[in-house]
C-alpha cells in the first residue's frame, strides 16, 4: 500500500496531467480510490472516488478542485504557467518511474510547449537533438538518453512531491 504522501502526490500528479489534456479523468479517479485506500480521506475525495467511468469526463471537473482543496493540495489553471510546470514535472517523474521512455518525454513536452516554457526548455531541446540523430547511431542516443534523464532529476528535486496527512475523517476499515 503506497504512503499517504505517494497517494497524495500521484493525485496532485494526475489532476495536473489531466487539466492539460495529457490522460483522461477516469484516470484521477483511479488515482482518488487510490488516495482512499492508502490512508487520505475527506468527503470531496470519496465523492471524486466513486465517480464511475462514464461521469468522469463530467465530474471531475466539478469534483476535483474541492477534493484537493480539502486534502491540502492545489489545481493550478491549464494555461498557467504553474499549471504548465506541474505537468512536466509531473510527467518527468513518470519517465524516471519508467513510465515514460526518455524520448517520449522531450516528444511530448515539445509537442505541448516548443520553447514557449522556460522550465521545459531543455527538454525540448533534447526533443531536437533526437531528430537529428536519424543515422546517429545507438551511442549518441544512450548520452541523449543520459542528458534527459538528468534534466527530469534536476525538474523533480526542484519542485519535490507534496505531502498530505490522512484528515481521519472516517473511511473503509
Amino acid at each position: 500500500m503506497p504512503s499517504t504522501d505517494a497517494a497524495a502526490s500521484e493525485l496532485q500528479d494526475r489532476a495536473a496531467l489531466w487539466s492539460v489534456g495529457e490522460i483522461p479523468a477516469s484516470d484521477v479517479v483511479s488515482a482518488a480510490c487510490d488516495a482512499l485506500v492508502a490512508g487520505l480521506d475527506s468527503p470531496g475525495l470519496r465523492v471524486l472516488a466513486a465517480c464511475t467511468r462514464a461521469e468522469a469526463n463530467y465530474d471531475v471537473h466539478f469534483l476535483l478542485p474541492e477534493a484537493l482543496d480539502e486534502l491540502g493540495l492545489v489545481l493550478h489553471p491549464a494555461t498557467s504557467e504553474a499549471g504548465q510546470e506541474a505537468a512536466v514535472r509531473a510527467l518527468a517523474r513518470r519517465m524516471l518511474a519508467g513510465e515514460l521512455k526518455p524520448w517520449e518525454l522531450t516528444f511530448r513536452i515539445n509537442q505541448r510547449y516548443g520553447n514557449e516554457l522556460p522550465l521545459a526548455e531543455r527538454l525540448a531541446e533534447l526533443d531536437d537533438e533526437y531528430a537529428f540523430l536519424e543515422y546517429g547511431g545507438d551511442t549518441a542516443v544512450v548520452q541523449i538518453d543520459a542528458e534527459v534523464t538528468a534534466e527530469a532529476r534536476r525538474l523533480t528535486a526542484v519542485h519535490p512531491r507534496v505531502h498530505a496527512e490522512p484528515t481521519g475523517l472516517g473511511g473503509c476499515d
